[in-house]
C-alpha cells in the first residue's frame, strides 16, 4: 500500500540517513519513478524532505527531524513485542536498556495497538536453548560484544577441537550471533567463526589497533551460508531406511521419502558417518530399518544379534 511504503521512506531516511533514488527503490521493491512520485506526495504533504543533484547527492530529511511511529501496524506491534529477547538482551548487559527501549515504544502507540502487545507479551515467552543444554559460561562475552561496537582488535586463546586444541588468534570481529542459546563471534581475517564460550583468555588491543570491517559485509548473509557450508560438510554420506508408522528421527534434516503399502515411509537420510549413524539408528529400536550402506546395516545387525543373545541368556537365567 502506498501509505505504508511512505512511512518505510520516511523511517528509511531517518535511520540510514542520505539516501538515492535508487538505493530506496531497492529497499522498497519498487521502481525509480515510484521513488519519486512517493517523495512529491512526501513534500506536498509537508515533510521537510530534500534531494540534492550529483554523484554524492540523493533525499534526505531536514536535520532535526523525526517521525512518530503512527505508521506501525498491528502486526508490526505484536512482532515488535514478541522479537524482544531478555534473556541474550541481559547476558550483554542490554536488559535495562531493552526494557527501558520496549516501555518509549509502548507508550507512544495507540491504545489498540497497546492491547495487542501486551496480549503477545503475556501469551509468549521465547526461550531458545533446549531442555538438556546446559548455559555456557561466557565470561568474555562482554568484552567481545564491545569490541564488535567499537572495532577493536581481540587476542585470545582459543580451544578448537583438534589438534593442537589450545591456539592463539589476533581477532577482528564484525558481528554476534546467537543460535540455539550459544554465542559465537564472526571474526576477520577470513572471515571465521568463532564460540565465545571456547575462548580461554582475552586480551583488547590498544585503541589505536582498530580495523575496519570489509565493506559490504552482511552478517546475516554469511551466516546462513556458513549454516549451509556447515551442513554440507557435516553429512557427507546418506543412508537409505524404512521408519514405523508414527516413528521420528530424533533430528530435522531433509529427507525424501514415500509411504509404502505397509505404511512404513521408505526414505533417504543424510548422515556423517556409519559411525555416528550407527548410535542414533539404535535408538528407535524395532522401528527403524537401515537397508544401505551395506556397511551401516551390517553394523547394526551384529549389535541386534549380540544384545539378542545377551539379553536371551538373561531371560534363560531368569526362568522366563
Amino acid at each position: 500500500m502506498k501509505s505504508s511504503r511512505l512511512v518505510s521512506i520516511l523511517l528509511l531516511l531517518q535511520t540510514r540517513g542520505r539516501m538515492t533514488a535508487a538505493q530506496l527503490a531497492e529497499a522498497l521493491e519498487v521502481s525509480v519513478r515510484t521513488v519519486y512520485r512517493d517523495v512529491e506526495a512526501l513534500s506536498a504533504a509537508g515533510v521537510p524532505l530534500y534531494g540534492d543533484a550529483g554523484h554524492a547527492g540523493g533525499y534526505r530529511l531536514l536535520d532535526g527531524y523525526r517521525t512518530r511511529l503512527t505508521g506501525l501496524t498491528t502486526d508490526e506491534a505484536e512482532a515488535l513485542f514478541l522479537a524482544g529477547a531478555p534473556g541474550p538482551a541481559a547476558e550483554l548487559g542490554l536488559g535495562p536498556v531493552l526494557a527501558a527501549a520496549q516501555l518509549k515504544v509502548r507508550a507512544a502507540l495507540p491504545a489498540a495497538l497497546r492491547e495487542h502487545a501486551d496480549r503477545v507479551s503475556g501469551r509468549f515467552h521465547l526461550d531458545a536453548p533446549g531442555w538438556y543444554a546446559d548455559a555456557d559460561e561466557t565470561p568474555f562475552l562482554h568484552t567481545v560484544a564491545d569490541a564488535v561496537w567499537n572495532n577493536r582488535v581481540l587476542y585470545a586463546m582459543y580451544r578448537r577441537w583438534r589438534e593442537p586444541t589450545d591456539v592463539r588468534r589476533r581477532l577482528e570481529p564484525y558481528g554476534l550471533v546467537l543460535k540455539a542459546g550459544r554465542w559465537y563471534v564472526v571474526a576477520g581475517p577470513g572471515p571465521r567463526t568463532f564460540r565465545v564460550d571456547q575462548i580461554l583468555e582475552l586480551t583488547a588491543a590498544d585503541p589505536e589497533e582498530e580495523f575496519s570491517r570489509p565493506e559490504g559485509f552482511d552478517l546475516a548473509a554469511y551466516w546462513t551460508a556458513h549454516q549451509q557450508d556447515f551442513h554440507d560438510r557435516l553429512y557427507r554420506g546418506e543412508a537409505v531406511v524404512r521408519l514405523a508408522p508414527g516413528a521420528t528421527l530424533a533430528r530435522a534434516v531433509p529427507v525424501n521419502g514415500r509411504t509404502e503399502s505397509d505404511g512404513w515411509t521408505l526414505m533417504s537420510v543424510p548422515i556423517e558417518s556409519v559411525e555416528h549413524a550407527h548410535g542414533e539408528f539404535l535408538r528407535l529400536g524395532a522401528d527403524i530399518e537401515v537397508l544401505a550402506p551395506p556397511e551401516l546395516r551390517d553394523r547394526i545387525a551384529r549389535t541386534v544379534a549380540r544384545l539378542a543373545e545377551r539379553y536371551g541368556n538373561a531371560l534363560t537365567d531368569s526362568g522366563d
